[in-house]
């Protein structure tokens, strides 16, 4: 009776030597010298998941992080997704973020004045995106709930982040809505004067500013210029609206001959916007085109301070001498190379 005493009180004691070391071992940091990226499979149980970090050499006592967690009821509770294990993380630490799940967030950059094929061949090339889309994507808009409307501009330059896996539709669903709320938001806030019907005609002559410059300090006066063009009934003339049109046949010039074919995207034959926009513009871009400055300048041309700033006049004599300053100064840089 008493071996079977001392029996018993051995193995409790065991059994709390045990639960001393296991619960120790809860607070003590994982092995790691780097940061290690972990993923978790939807689906997967809590003790497959012990399992595979022990594997790695993670979690050295497996079980009683399984214990543990079944204990606090937290094992069914962990989230499916990549996580990133830092230096430094206990199991009881590294427990508490699965649940929460807090993932690793990957991220997708929309670049201004992209047209919407750019984008597309980006995101293609990007390793945690799930491509699910045909290469040109004709039928985008369908997927994304607007029928029949033009891809071109329909998505808002900015940074989006994701998870690991989730869908090409899914990155380009959000950076729709993101122009969708941007754009309605500029139209309602826009000046009353402008001489544009609804938001996509914003968004068509915001695409076109776009493209006509980089420097914040002017998008909001080649707007006003663009816009007192289309209010007189002047022809808009500009430059990216050829290019656009001309597609794959542009060879980094604009010829005469381009200029005097006609086509929908010819602004030097035609009046009027072009039928859609041709770049993604950025959120400065639409709210500068929405707020123009009021300018009585109707033509412009690259400065020769080669800082990427324009000269801006409201004569053709104006313009004129403008050009001929810059072509002077583009023969002596090119002199000075010789």
């Amino acid at each position: 009776m008493r071996s079977l005493l001392v029996l018993g009180l051995l193995l409790l004691g065991s059994a709390a030597a045990l639960l001393w070391l296991g619960e120790r071992s809860l607070d003590r940091p994982l092995p790691l010298t780097a940061p290690a990226l972990f993923k978790v499979a939807p689906g997967t149980s809590f003790a497959r998941v012990a399992a595979e970090l022990a594997s790695r050499g993670l979690i050295a006592q497996p079980r009683a992080w399984v214990l543990y967690a079944r204990w606090k009821g937290l094992a069914a509770a962990v989230k499916a997704g990549e996580y990133e294990i830092q230096p430094g993380t206990t199991p009881r630490e590294l427990l508490t973020k699965m649940v929460n799940g807090q993932v690793v967030l990957h991220s997708f950059t929309i670049v201004d004045g992209w047209r919407t094929e750019d984008m597309l061949a980006a995101l293609r090339r990007n390793p945690d995106v799930a491509t699910t889309l045909a290469e040109k994507a004709p039928d985008l808009m369908d997927k994304l709930g607007s029928p029949g409307l033009d891809a071109e501009g329909q998505f808002l330059p900015e940074t989006y982040r994701f998870t690991a896996g989730t869908t090409d539709l899914e990155v380009l669903r959000q950076a729709h809505a993101a122009l969708s709320r941007e754009l309605e938001a500029a139209w309602r806030d826009r000046d009353q004067d402008l001489p544009l019907q609804n938001s996509y005609e914003l968004l068509i002559m915001a695409s076109i500013v776009q493209k006509e410059s980089g420097l914040p300090q002017e998008l909001g006066v080649i707007a006003g210029l663009y816009l007192h063009r289309l209010s007189i009934g002047m022809r808009l003339q500009a430059d990216p609206t050829i290019i656009y049109g001309l597609k794959d046949r542009y060879d980094g010039a604009i010829h005469t001959v381009d200029l005097r074919t006609d086509g929908p995207y010819n602004s030097y034959t035609r009046t009027g916007l072009p039928p859609t926009p041709i770049a993604l513009a950025g959120a400065a871009v639409i709210r500068a085109t929405a707020h123009p400055e009021k300018t009585d300048a109707l033509y412009f041309v690259a400065s020769p301070k080669d800082d990427g700033s324009h000269v801006f006049s409201a004569t053709l004599e104006e313009q004129n001498a403008a050009v001929a300053r810059y072509v002077a100064h583009q023969r002596q840089k090119a002199a000075a190379v010789r």
